[in-house]
């Protein structure tokens, strides 16, 4: 099983050094109370555009340590670019630019201009050529930022490092039980050049026996009341039918096989999606929960032990997002589990839901249990969008198939909580509305 060369590409230890003044300069503007950020892109790839606040050094005029940023400032955290197969053969047998663009002011526009005023920009050439192969670093220490009196100086530390993973692409959407493969090669790009294995089939399945309710109704007789009757009846059509839309959440299975037939994952929803009470959209307060379950024993017996626990819910705010919440369960059940990633996707648009101790705001601080950097991440597409969600996997947290299978059941969870939160307003799709089926995993 070979693993696809991804690049990490690091920019951290940011600190940045106002140039000192001689006189007040008014309410806003002083070196210590100024906020400051800067953006940063990769030349020619412009998937690679982070912002991050820059922290200012305390002691502007002190250039004691060349090196290493001042034990005042507090570095901010580092900003990880992950460039792809594609990405490095494109940038190949050129040497990549990256641009550190440093403004004094607020992150954010107003009436669609930058809220920040440009200080300087500051280019690090970066070689790519031999970065798949080991880590390398092409910048440490102070640079001038601006010209003139008016010139900063950013502290900053630009580094990349192998980061090899493991590519799998459903083969459809996963409510369709599709065959999982094995991506080899030039990921990434549409040219020829990848290898497609088939390593896991999908099966999908719902269970809502437990749920299941009569749907028969019994007209009256007495001619009399038809009128008021027939109001009635209307109205318990009408509840009937949003009663059967509140059922049809529920129950959802993934279970992931091995070549052979095993089942070696599965992902199994165990809280319903259900609106919370006068809307129509699943609450933070009351979201649906998925155990992701790893299979212990032969497949004739197979037993389940609960690996993960990922709840989602409907973001209410300006924009539309799907939010979600993941932690590991412990081998002690599913009471205290280790939270290990929240954040929310847009609904529009998707995303990608990954866990990743390096990307700002996506994991939740607390003790790490994996070790090593990039650990998954999953393409996750926007609402009524087809999904073939592209599934990655660091190498060092794979020792056999099985483990593979863990992410790939909660890259299919992820992907299922985008239908199961959208507005209960609307209709699910055919697939997701079966009847009941006969549960097994």
């Amino acid at each position: 099983m070979d693993p696809c060369p991804f690049v990490r590409l690091i920019v951290e230890s940011l600190v940045l050094k106002l140039p000192a003044i001689s006189r007040p300069a008014g309410p806003g503007v002083h070196p210590s109370t100024t906020p400051c950020f800067c953006s940063i892109e990769l030349q020619d790839c412009p998937s690679s555009s982070h912002t991050t606040p820059l922290p200012v050094a305390a002691d502007p005029t002190s250039m004691t340590n060349l090196i290493e940023p001042p034990a005042s400032a507090v570095p901010s955290a580092p900003v990880a670019i992950s460039l792809d197969p594609a990405t490095l053969q494109r940038l190949s047998g050129k040497r990549a630019s990256l641009t550190v663009s440093v403004y004094v002011g607020r992150t954010g526009s107003t009436c669609g201009f930058s809220s920040g005023r440009l200080l300087g920009r500051v280019r690090v050439a970066v070689d790519l050529e031999i970065a798949p192969a080991r880590p390398t670093v092409a910048q440490r220490g102070w640079v001038i930022v601006g010209h003139g009196r008016s010139a900063a100086r950013l502290h900053l530390v630009v580094r990349s490092e192998p980061d090899p993973r493991f590519v799998f692409q459903f083969g459809g959407e996963p409510e369709c039980s599709p065959v999982v493969y094995q991506i080899q090669g030039n990921y990434g790009s549409s040219r020829s050049g990848c290898i497609r294995q088939p390593v896991f089939s999908c099966r999908f399945s719902i269970d809502r026996r437990r749920s299941t309710r009569s749907s028969s109704i019994s007209l009256p007789s007495d001619a009399a009341s038809r009128n008021n009757s027939m109001r009635c009846w209307f109205g318990s059509v009408g509840a009937e039918k949003d009663q059967r839309r509140r059922e049809q959440r529920k129950g959802w299975t993934v279970t992931i096989h091995d070549l052979s037939g095993s089942p070696v994952a599965a992902a199994s929803m165990v809280t319903p999606f259900v609106p919370s009470p006068g809307s129509d959209r699943v609450s933070r307060s009351d979201p649906g929960a998925w155990l992701i379950l790893r299979a212990i024993g032969p497949s004739s017996s197979t037993n389940w032990k609960p690996w993960g626990r990922l709840e989602a819910w409907r973001e209410r705010g300006a924009v539309d997002a799907l939010g979600y919440r993941f932690e590991l369960v412990p081998d002690t059940g599913p009471i205290g589990g280790v939270p290990i990633a929240e954040s929310s996707l847009s609904v529009r648009k998707g995303g990608h839901f990954r866990i990743d101790p390096s990307v700002i705001g996506d994991v939740v601080a607390g003790p790490w249990p994996f070790l090593g950097g990039f650990v998954m991440g999953s393409t996750v597409e926007g609402e009524g969008k087809a999904s073939k969600p592209s599934v990655q996997v660091g190498v060092q947290h794979v020792s056999y198939m099985p483990d593979v299978a863990l992410f790939v059941a909660l890259s299919a969870a992820i992907d299922l909580s985008m239908d199961a939160c959208q507005l209960f307003s609307q209709r699910l799709r055919k697939e997701l509305c079966q009847d009941q089926q006969d549960y097994s995993l």
